[in-house]
């Protein structure tokens, strides 16, 4: 099998350990944050109008994650001449340019929000497979606050944005199945490594390689010690938000996201919240109601949030 693997999910879900994990393989490359689907598809016309492939080629590589994987501009134009003037096409053309440059013979791309593309790419790639990957949404929202910090309403939008990316798991996975669409949790990746990944590379079509479970092809580790005696896939981050995520937030969190936590495996607790946690909760409520909802979110991506029909 040589078809492309995409890689989506929400916010501090994993995405880009799945990513290391896979460029490690001896035929897989994965490039990171293209976001060639939502930024540039269907936005500059007809292909077929040489000035109009022109303008996009120029859009596309002008942002440096396309730019980073070194296109030759007229190379690309003269493939994609050889076939059907799509920017499906176009996509792929540049990503099996870059995977053979770096002697791989297949390709990936993991981009955040590729769900809501999802639908699109797997109509026009019939041999692609979709990794949707998702994590306990309190442990991603301590992720997201120890990168950005804590931000007022920041866990009434990180629940929504991950409801909306687990409703369209949900959905993707009724639509096109457990062959061309998975779920893979990074608490089962991180735990039991070697039975996730193997079952990855099952469903790849791909031998499960011993690099893969070392992430020889990520930088962060290619210098570095093991960051734990099990090596660098590591459970230790699974649950810190008992400690990093005041008790407010996380009812915030399980408000908002609960239904698809349940849906996926993560059991909201029972929270005991002080007077001052139900104040600043009631606070920061109308606020998270009022810049996004998960039904929202759901509604622009082009799902209904019962169904899961367009």
């Amino acid at each position: 099998m040589n078809g492309p693997i995409l890689i989506g999910g929400p916010s501090r879900s994993g995405k880009t350990l799945v990513r290391w994990i896979l460029t490690s393989h001896p035929r897989i490359a994965v490039s990171r944050r293209t976001e060639m689907w939502p930024r540039f598809a269907g936005r500059f016309g007809d292909l077929a109008d040489p000035d109009a492939l022109d303008r996009c080629l120029d859009a596309m590589l002008a942002r440096p994650q396309i730019a980073a994987l070194e296109p030759d501009g007229e190379r690309v134009r003269l493939a994609f001449g050889e076939g059907a003037p799509t920017y499906a096409r176009l996509f792929a053309v540049i990503h099996e340019s870059y995977a053979r440059r770096v002697g791989k013979a297949r390709w990936g791309d993991q981009s955040p929000g590729l769900e809501r593309s999802a639908d699109e790419a797997l109509s026009a790639y019939e041999d692609a497979v979709f990794l949707h990957v998702l994590r306990d949404p309190r442990d991603a929202y301590a992720g997201i606050v120890e990168r950005r910090g804590m931000r007022r309403g920041g866990a009434a939008r990180a629940g929504a944005a991950w409801a909306a990316s687990a409703a369209l798991a949900d959905a993707h996975l009724a639509r096109w199945g457990a062959a061309r669409y998975a779920v893979v949790r990074y608490e089962d990746l991180v735990t039991d490594p070697s039975g996730t990944v193997r079952g990855i590379c099952d469903l790849l079509g791909e031998r499960l390689d011993p690099a893969m479970l070392g992430l020889a092809e990520a930088e962060r580790y290619r210098h570095e010690e093991s960051a734990s005696e099990a090596g660098p896939i590591t459970a230790r981050y699974v649950g810190v938000y008992r400690t990093q995520v005041p008790p407010a937030d996380l009812a915030t969190l399980q408000r908002s996201a609960g239904r698809w936590m349940a849906r996926f495996g993560y059991e909201p607790e029972t929270l005991h919240l002080s007077a001052s946690d139900r104040l600043r909760r009631a606070v920061e409520a109308p606020m998270g109601r009022a810049r996004g909802s998960a039904a929202r979110l759901i509604r622009r991506s082009g799902f209904a949030a019962a169904g899961g029909r367009r």
